[in-house]
C-alpha cells in the first residue's frame, strides 16, 4: 500500500520509463526526444517551499558544470505550469520545470505521485538509469558518482 513512500528506486542500468509532459512554458517534453544526450531528473514536492528551492537553486548555480558535462536538467512535480512559471521566474532556473499532472510520470520513477518524494536521477544518452538518490544530493557528487567530467 505504501510502496510509492518505501519502495526501491529503479536501479542503475535499468532503462528509463519514457514519458512527455508540458513545461511551464508550454512546451513538450519527451524523455525520449533526448536521447543522445544525459538527462538528470530532479523529482521534487513543491514549489517555492524552502527545501525545494535549497535544491533547485543549488543545480542552477551549478549549471555551468552541467552545461559543461551535456547534461539537460528537468525539474518535475505534479504543480502546473502557472506555479512553474513563476517559481522559475523568481529564482531564474535556467532549466525547464515539467507539470506531472495526477503523479504518473512521478509514480512511474517510484517517487510517489501527491506527495512526490525528494529524489533525483541521472540518466545515460542511451535511457538508462546512471544514478538514482533519494534527497537532496549535491551537485558535484551526482556527476563524480555517475563518472561524468564537467568539461
Amino acid at each position: 500500500m505504501l510502496d510509492w513512500w518505501y519502495g526501491e528506486l529503479l536501479p542503475p542500468g535499468a532503462a528509463a520509463p519514457d514519458f512527455s509532459l508540458l513545461d511551464d512554458d508550454g512546451k513538450r517534453w519527451t524523455l525520449s526526444a533526448l536521447r543522445g544526450r544525459h538527462v538528470l531528473l530532479i523529482f521534487y514536492p513543491g514549489d517555492s517551499t524552502p527545501g525545494c528551492t535549497k535544491q533547485l537553486c543549488e543545480i542552477r548555480d551549478q549549471s555551468a558544470a552541467w552545461d559543461a558535462a551535456g547534461v539537460q536538467v528537468l525539474g518535475i512535480n505534479p504543480m502546473g505550469p502557472a506555479s512553474h512559471a513563476r517559481f522559475r521566474r523568481r529564482y531564474a532556473f535556467p532549466f525547464p520545470l515539467l507539470a506531472d499532472a495526477g503523479g504518473k510520470v512521478s509514480r512511474q520513477y517510484h517517487c510517489g505521485s501527491l506527495v512526490v518524494r525528494r529524489t533525483v536521477y541521472l540518466l545515460s544518452p542511451d535511457g538508462r538509469i546512471l544514478y538514482a538518490r533519494r534527497g537532496m544530493p549535491l551537485s558535484p557528487d551526482i556527476l563524480r558518482e555517475a563518472g561524468l567530467r564537467a568539461g
